[in-house]
């Protein structure tokens, strides 16, 4: 302790001057006071599905994950179904070849449902279905879990319903492809930005004098 507090002390930032008296305390500290949902910002291509999960305070969350503060049953169903995956690799970046997650980038952008939030109500029966099948393998990691080769088939199965509930959310007959959903989705993602990409080019336009 008294070796960290030394190495603060001698710190140019203001920041780290601040808690130089305090060498228990972590330079940054990000404690959410809720369960909060966890997604990692890189996971292997490998996978079907990005391993998401929650936790739970007093854990403190690394700077190699994005985290969701009350996130719902509902969230968490759309954010681990198959038409969310599709958005993930074909807009988010990528370490070497593995998924890159961002907030900014994949999960701002990410077109709801035509019914927007209202829609999920009907996903939280599923998220627990994908939960409970997780739940069964309690010596298992979720690594273990979501690799394509030991992935269990209760839970394969219970993703797979639930991908069909919500492919059906955004369009009736349901998509028989990733490159479909992806498609679709940019469809719906243009149709969000096109207004405000028309009242940013009006903004922009010099103003006629009288």
């Amino acid at each position: 302790m008294q070796a960290v507090r030394e190495f603060r002390a001698l710190s140019k930032r203001a920041s780290t001057l601040s808690i130089a008296a305090y060498p228990e305390r972590f330079n940054v500290e990000v404690i959410p006071s809720e369960p909060f949902l966890i997604v990692p910002e890189t996971s292997s291509e490998r996978r079907e599905y990005i391993p998401i999960g929650w936790m739970e305070p007093p854990t403190i969350p690394s700077n190699l994950v994005r985290i969701i503060p009350n996130a719902s049953r509902q969230l968490f169903a759309l954010l681990t179904s198959a038409m969310h995956m599709s958005w993930v690799r074909h807009i988010g970046g990528r370490l070497k070849s593995d998924y890159r997650y961002s907030i900014g980038l994949v999960y701002n952008t990410f077109p709801l449902p035509p019914g927007g939030l209202e829609a999920l109500a009907g996903l939280a029966n599923h998220a627990e279905s994908v939960l409970a099948a997780r739940d069964a393998f309690p010596n298992e990691c979720l690594a273990a879990l979501y690799d394509p080769d030991l992935m269990p088939t209760r839970l394969r199965r219970a993703h797979h319903e639930l991908d069909r509930k919500v492919d059906r959310l955004y369009r009736k007959s349901g998509f028989s492809s990733d490159r479909e959903r992806v498609e679709y989705l940019f469809g719906l993602y243009e149709a969000t930005v096109a207004p405000m990409a028309t009242l940013a080019a009006r903004s922009r336009r010099p103003r006629r004098k009288n």
